[in-house]
């Protein structure tokens, strides 16, 4: 004889510890994760698998509760439940116990079957709505560290919280670092970004200030990288290579990298590099996409910036100074004729080949090659600014 509504509710009420009971037992003989727990977050599962047959019971008499379903079976839990139990893992849960109900209630009718169907399908609707508002707070919060860091990376603010900031980001980085500085598009795919930059065996760090993004680079090993049209490369590309291969994901305008830092914690250095050159690359009217920012010394130290000037000095008027009065003045005599080799020869009174032989030195000393037009400019500012930082001489009085 078939039980009224009344009668199957007041029955699932008797038996609802027995139910509960049956699906722990059922969980430990059935799902390994389950079992390995620790006994805290297990008695946890347990909670939300008892409150998930309560509520069912609840909702079977009143079947208009849907909307409180989601807080009434995932609110027994801790909230650390979520971080240790995946989204597949409470499927199996529900799974395992909407079976454990079914076979128990086998004999109560086709309408107490198809309302278990029914709760089942909401109960696992309501559990990826749990997670899905889980890792979208989660989302929200790296968005806003992730921030926070390209912020004080950029302010040169680093603070000793910082290394931990980017391990909470999951960083994959290690060694040199490069800033890369260019414009906005109008429609930033930051995941596109991400997943070029996985393909390339870098991890990045994303920082949008109005007009300007700046992307933060490091390499990064053995991350999956999952661009299925594309090889992987076959070995580490320099960061100009992997800026150049990023370009597409910024929007028109100048691209300025900045140069290399031995680590994260060191970014700013390199971010500062970089914020001057896109501030003065436009002076540049035939500058590539992307430039190093080395490139546009000339232009930074014009602008005022201290850190081209001092780099100019030393990398290039210091050296040659240091190591041989020599090259150092046949290349102010080589800049000052126009790069005329047989003009700077007649000068010197020594041969063409003799200025070739020591140009060549130069360009091994310093690694700028004096016969090149861009690099003439920022050779002749060097040249200039190391004159000016040079001690003036005494005056001899008679």
């Amino acid at each position: 004889m078939a039980r009224t509504k009344a009668e199957t509710l007041a029955w699932l009420r008797t038996v609802s510890g027995e139910l509960a009971t049956a699906t722990l037992k059922r969980l430990e003989d059935t799902l390994p994760w389950y079992s390995s727990m620790p006994p805290g977050r297990r008695s946890a599962v347990g909670l939300v698998a008892q409150a998930g047959i309560t509520s069912f019971i609840s909702w079977y008499d009143d079947p208009e509760s849907l909307p409180w379903i989601a807080a009434d079976v995932f609110g027994a839990a801790p909230r650390e439940l979520l971080r240790s139990v995946s989204l597949t893992q409470t499927l199996q849960l529900i799974r395992v116990t909407v079976e454990v109900v079914e076979d128990r209630v086998r004999d109560g009718g086709d309408g107490l079957r198809e309302a278990i169907l029914l709760y089942s399908r909401e109960i696992a609707f309501a559990a990826a709505d749990v997670y899905a508002r889980a890792a979208e707070a989660r989302g929200l919060w790296d968005a806003r560290l992730e921030a926070l860091v390209v912020d004080s990376i950029l302010s040169g603010e680093a603070d000793d919280e910082l290394p931990s900031r980017i391990a909470a980001l999951g960083w994959h980085g290690h060694g040199e670092v490069c800033v890369l500085v260019g414009t906005t598009p109008q429609m930033l795919d930051v995941d596109q970004l991400r997943r070029t930059a996985r393909h390339l065996q870098a991890d990045v760090l994303i920082g949008v200030q109005g007009t300007r993004l700046v992307l933060v680079i490091g390499r990064a090993e053995n991350m999956p990288a999952d661009v299925e049209d594309q090889p992987s490369p076959s070995g580490p590309l320099s960061f100009m290579e992997i800026a150049q291969r990023l370009e597409p994901g910024f929007g028109p305008g100048h691209l300025v990298l900045g140069h290399e830092v031995p680590d994260l914690v060191q970014a700013s250095r390199s971010a500062r590099a970089a914020l001057a050159g896109f501030a003065v690359a436009r002076a540049w009217r035939k500058a590539p996409r992307p430039v190093h920012a080395n490139d546009l010394l000339p232009e930074r130290a014009l602008a005022g910036d201290p850190l081209a000037r001092s780099t100019l000095v030393s990398k290039i008027y210091r050296p040659l100074h240091d190591n041989s009065p020599e090259l150092l003045t046949t290349l102010w005599c080589y800049l000052d004729n126009g790069r005329s080799l047989e003009a700077t020869a007649r000068e010197l009174f020594v041969h063409p080949n003799t200025v070739r032989y020591r140009l060549k030195r130069i360009s091994e000393t310093i690694g700028w090659d004096a016969t090149g037009a861009r690099e003439a400019v920022i050779l002749q500012s060097a040249l200039i600014l190391g004159a000016i930082a040079e001690p003036a001489a005494p005056v001899k009085r008679r």
